[in-house]
């Protein structure tokens, strides 16, 4: 059966392009992102338990390898592909202020519709958050020679405001009202997939004009980063002993950047192109990112058929 989780990738593509040729319309909803973020992380919390938070802490190791990652690989990663493709010094400072970020959001969304482990996303997301408080500047400074500074308590508040309190709310749901959680489960993909849907149009209308002016260079350079991102963790994620659904999931946490955050810091310390990379990303990472989770999906999906035939 069709369903909105399942065309995800067409229709951001389609959504994408319709907010391109005519942004104006969805200009002003800018506010709206942060609530519908908040009611993106309600929905996954209706699928979580205490139990699982419990699960992933008291094995710690997946949550390394992953933060590890995250701060090692991404900013090397932003600093070879700018040396390599020669990018101008506000591009690289941009490129590299998106590595060093920790894990975004949309990472735990995109967790959530690939099927992987969402506890072990958010908590991965706190954990680099956390640390990038530190870690943020100290990587700019190291690859690209320049200092920034990153307010601690800013981040930890948009961090509970956008993951932990909306989560919260929906596993208490989750454990105090069963009846509503039992009756949304099976449209919890589609309406998250929706949700998001809204967000990505309104991210590209945000930076239509941008993305109009913006070069080839620059966007390959934003779309290897991700792509090599996700690549490189998966393997080193298997590699290590990982299982299939932490591998996806460690995956998708270090690809997925908070790339708003590099936006907002690049705007305030650089410049409007060294915020082109951040903004390109934004974008990017939740096309790619959708395309992995539904292929992923089709996999688990062809696995499971797999396995009832062989049983019967």
């Amino acid at each position: 059966m069709l369903s909105v989780s399942r065309l995800f990738p067409l229709l951001a593509i389609a959504v994408s392009l319709l907010a391109w040729h005519d942004p104006a319309p969805l200009v002003s909803w800018r506010d709206a992102i942060v609530p519908l973020l908040m009611l993106v992380m309600f929905c996954m919390g209706l699928t979580l338990r205490w139990q699982d938070f419990r699960r992933v802490w008291s094995k710690p190791l997946p949550i390394a390898i992953g933060v590890t990652l995250q701060f090692l690989l991404m900013p090397l990663l932003a600093w070879a592909l700018a040396s390599a493709m020669a990018l101008p010094p506000d591009l690289t400072i941009g490129l590299i202020l998106v590595g060093a970020c920790a894990g975004g959001t949309a990472s735990n969304v995109i967790t959530y519709l690939a099927g992987g482990d969402v506890a072990l996303s958010v908590s991965m997301t706190l954990v680099s958050t956390l640390l990038g408080v530190v870690l943020t500047p100290a990587l700019v400074w190291l690859y690209a020679s320049a200092d920034i500074q990153v307010a601690p308590m800013a981040m930890i508040m948009t961090l509970a405001q956008l993951v932990l309190l909306p989560i919260i709310a929906g596993v208490l749901c989750n454990r105090w009202l069963p009846a509503l959680t039992k009756a949304l489960h099976r449209h919890l993909a589609d309406i998250a997939s929706a949700i998001i849907l809204i967000i990505i149009a309104i991210i590209v209308a945000l930076n239509a004009e941008q993305l109009s002016t913006v070069g080839i260079t620059v966007v390959l350079a934003v779309v290897l980063h991700n792509l090599l991102g996700l690549a490189c963790a998966y393997v080193v994620a298997r590699l290590t002993g990982q299982t299939e659904v932490a591998a996806r999931t460690i995956a998708i946490e270090v690809g997925m950047q908070n790339s708003g955050l590099g936006v907002a810091l690049a705007m305030k310390y650089y410049s409007p192109m060294a915020a082109l990379p951040g903004a390109l990303f934004s974008i990017w990472h939740n096309l790619s990112g959708s395309a992995l989770a539904s292929w992923w999906q089709f996999q688990t999906r062809k696995k499971i058929a797999t396995r009832l035939r062989q049983s019967q």
